[in-house]
């Protein structure tokens, strides 16, 4: 949807590349640079890896994100200009953004909790293919994936690891969660499945102290887990903006027929 409001008190953030440093300087000396606690809106210049960043550290604040791609990848981020940014602001059409809540109890029966805005991921630790047991709402789905992994993906990540592995691209705005085995072996011929958004996610891992197994959600890892949890997080909805006709809707239809 069209958003109204104004978004005067900009918080600029930059990665540590020269591209992304310079570009904070220009945009720093034309706009200012608010606290982000008294900013209307963060801006984050880099690229996809500080577009995740600094959704993780907005997370709880409810504050929205808009991103100039100023780094490598940038497909959360809208083309970078200094012109007119209050007017670009204002015009930027709204994204939320519902996080991965992992729960995961590894080897020693401690129990990590992290959220996720592109995937929870389970991947084997050595070089012994992992074997998973799925099971959703509490219902057993397979009684062994032999795999190097799998992951749970949200619409927004769909087109990162999710993609790479073969996975389902997901409109921005389906209730819908990928589930896309890594590299798997048996079942060979099994491509995933798509759930709701409301499922919740057992990953059980069989014969662990032989085929250790670490979990990931984003960027935070945890070794040796026996037993993953995965389910959205509505409690929390992150707002993300996008320049209109470049929308996230928009790129991933566009992904999805290639170009």
């Amino acid at each position: 949807m069209a958003t109204s409001k104004r978004y005067d008190r900009i918080a600029f953030v930059a990665s540590a590349g020269a591209e992304a440093q310079a570009a904070l300087a220009q945009l720093v000396k034309l706009y200012g640079n608010h606290d982000a606690n008294d900013a209307d809106v963060v801006v984050a210049l880099g690229g996809d890896g500080l577009m995740l960043q600094t959704l993780h550290a907005h997370m709880h604040s409810g504050k929205p994100i808009y991103g100039m791609h100023r780094g490598t990848v940038g497909f959360l981020m809208n083309e970078y200009t200094t012109h007119d940014l209050h007017t670009r602001l204002a015009a930027a059409r709204e994204s939320l953004i519902n996080p991965l809540l992992m729960r995961a109890t590894d080897v020693h029966g401690v129990v990590h909790l992290h959220h996720a805005i592109n995937e929870v991921a389970l991947f084997r630790q050595t070089n012994q293919a992992a074997h998973l047991r799925i099971l959703i709402d509490e219902h057993e789905r397979m009684a062994e994936l032999i795999a190097d992994g799998i992951l749970v993906a949200t619409p927004a990540g769909s087109t990162a690891y999710n993609l790479s592995a073969q996975g389902p691209i997901l409109p921005i705005n389906a209730a819908l969660l990928a589930l896309t085995p890594i590299s798997a072996f048996r079942p060979r011929r099994w491509r995933g499945a798509l759930l709701p958004n409301s499922a919740f996610v057992v990953i059980e891992v069989l014969e662990g102290e032989k085929r250790p197994v670490a979990a990931a959600a984003d960027h935070d890892d945890v070794r040796d887990v026996r037993r993953v949890e995965v389910l959205s997080d509505k409690t929390i909805s992150m707002r993300m903006l996008f320049d209109p006709g470049h929308s996230l809707e928009e790129r991933i239809l566009r992904e999805q027929f290639g170009y």
